[in-house]
């Protein structure tokens, strides 16, 4: 298969780029300066001749998008409507990347694929969009997922393991739960879905089990070699954030077991896995 990769340059789509090299498909990837996806012509001429359209690009400064929600939807909801209608133009199906914060974050158990979308932020309402726009142009597949690290930014894991090994001790928040995913699982993840014709919808591409932000970078600390306890809890409280984040973020996987797709291993197997390449163990 053809495959057309949008926000080159980012982790994610440097990784399914990688990926997708590996198994032998050919890939183009586009950066927002090959491709703006705001431009609805641009997009049909990109995506002809494609048979899957990725879309890793998207507007992810959650906070600025508390500032800038016009800017915000040009990209994360007319985009994707603009992608999946040239896709299905092309004959093509796009994999469009979506994120938890189209929930409330309120929930106790992991939220279902079906379960009823309520952004508490200008983020989650453009992804939200997005969503809508991508489901009710053709015959596409929404990947959401959250709590992303990868190899090629400063993100969580990797910002963590400087902050302890140039201070010795952080204090991080313990009063949102998630479920950290690698950017190289989520790519695998999307080609197995892609190869395996998987039915229109939404599926969760997030790692299994659950844990807090100060759970993850207790396990930072132990895998840098520092005792965890260097590690230390406190609230959301703590730091001012302008945007809301979900207080509970853990997704189901349940469309993905419907079809007989495994979801991703659980996410301290996989971080372990992954800390030789995002903090260098």
């Amino acid at each position: 298969m053809r495959w057309l990769i949008t926000g080159g340059g980012g982790m994610l789509a440097t990784d399914l780029e990688k990926t997708l090299a590996e198994r032998g498909h050919e890939v183009v990837t586009a950066t927002q300066h090959d491709l703006d996806i705001t431009d609805a012509d641009a997009c049909v001429a990109a995506v002809a001749g494609f048979d899957v359209v990725a879309n890793a690009a998207a507007w992810t400064d959650v906070d600025g998008a508390e500032d800038h929600e016009p800017v915000a939807f040009a990209v994360n909801a007319v985009g994707a409507a603009n992608l999946a209608r040239a896709a299905t133009a092309a004959g093509a199906r796009l994999l469009h990347v979506s994120t938890d914060y189209v929930f409330d974050g309120d929930a106790t158990e992991p939220y279902p694929a079906h379960a009823p979308v309520a952004p508490r932020s200008a983020y989650g309402r453009t992804k939200a969009a997005g969503e809508w726009a991508v489901l009710a142009e053709g015959d596409h597949l929404i990947v959401r997922t959250a709590w992303l690290y990868g190899a090629t930014t400063g993100k969580f894991p990797r910002t963590i393991a400087r902050v302890l090994r140039e201070k010795g001790a952080a204090s991080v928040v313990d009063d949102q739960v998630g479920q950290p995913t690698w950017t190289a699982d989520l790519a695998d993840l999307m080609v197995r879905l892609a190869d395996a014709g998987a039915p229109r919808g939404i599926y969760h591409g997030t790692s299994g089990g659950r844990c807090s932000w100060f759970e993850l970078a207790q396990e930072v600390a132990a895998t840098i070699g520092l005792d965890p306890s260097v590690v230390t809890p406190t609230s959301s409280a703590s730091f001012a954030a302008k945007a809301h984040r979900p207080a509970y973020s853990v997704l189901s996987h349940d469309s993905l077991e419907a079809i007989g797709v495994a979801p991703i291993g659980d996410w301290r197997e996989r971080f372990r896995a992954a800390a030789p390449v995002i903090v260098g163990a």
